[in-house]
């Protein structure tokens, strides 16, 4: 598939499993002839606190989130922004990982193409020791406002493909070729209304406000919200 139209996509997450984390916040770039002809950035609303280390990396606080748009909202308007068009990202089937989990639990079948700039730094940069985003943009001097936040590093990415297309197009052409992404993920189930009534209560409890996006929680979420609630506040004690 030809690329002289793709959307560069990134999102931050709150943490590496699509079947267990969240999508944190999704940033995109949609670029037609090698030049920008719009921006996606949607931060997601949390339930649960987020842990420490997703905010140092990202700058994200709890307060940002708790004024995010609720997931299905924000995925939508993504989607509705993206098209078909081909994906660009750095490493991107771990980004689409969490969309087609969501497509998946939503009983959305859509097929995608994307073109990864890692592959291409794999195979062409072979004496660069590094071949992250930071450590590619560093190399081609492509400045960045700002380090793992959502839409500045699709943009990162967008001129990273750029300065790739310029040096190794014509050598290696069919590494600019878009590929189907294929990753399997399985319907997960809503959470059950046990579930939904002692995290409720657990919530109440430790005063935590609920918020709307609750009723779409599925299985592994309620269970993973209420242990890490439980964690950070403590069970309820018995006779309460």
């Amino acid at each position: 598939m030809a690329i002289d139209a793709y959307i560069a996509v990134d999102l931050e997450m709150t943490g590496l499993n699509p079947k267990s984390d969240r999508i944190l916040e999704i940033g995109a770039v949609k670029v037609v002839n090698g030049k920008a002809e719009g921006t996606f950035e949607k931060l997601i609303l949390q339930e649960a606190a987020l842990d420490e280390r997703i905010t140092a990396l990202t700058g994200i606080t709890d307060d940002m989130a708790r004024q995010g748009e609720a997931l299905d909202t924000a995925v939508e308007a993504f989607l509705d922004f993206a098209e078909d068009l081909v994906w660009v990202g750095h490493n991107v089937i771990f980004d689409y990982s969490f969309i087609k989990q969501w497509e998946v639990n939503h009983r959305i079948c859509r097929t995608r193409y994307a073109i990864d700039t890692l592959k291409i730094a794999r195979k062409c940069l072979l004496d660069l020791p590094k071949k992250t985003l930071d450590a590619l943009c560093a190399h081609y001097g492509i400045a960045r406002t700002v380090r793992h936040r959502a839409l500045e590093d699709a943009r990162a990415n967008s001129a990273l493909l750029e300065r790739l297309k310029q040096e190794y197009q014509e050598k290696e052409p069919a590494l600019f070729v878009a590929k189907e992404l294929q990753y399997k993920a399985k319907r997960q189930t809503p959470a059950t209304p046990a579930q939904k009534k002692y995290l409720m209560r657990l919530m109440r409890y430790h005063k935590i406000m609920p918020d709307a996006s609750m009723e779409q929680l599925t299985r592994s979420e309620a269970s993973r919200l209420t242990d890490r609630i439980i964690l950070r506040y403590g069970k309820i004690p018995a006779g309460e």
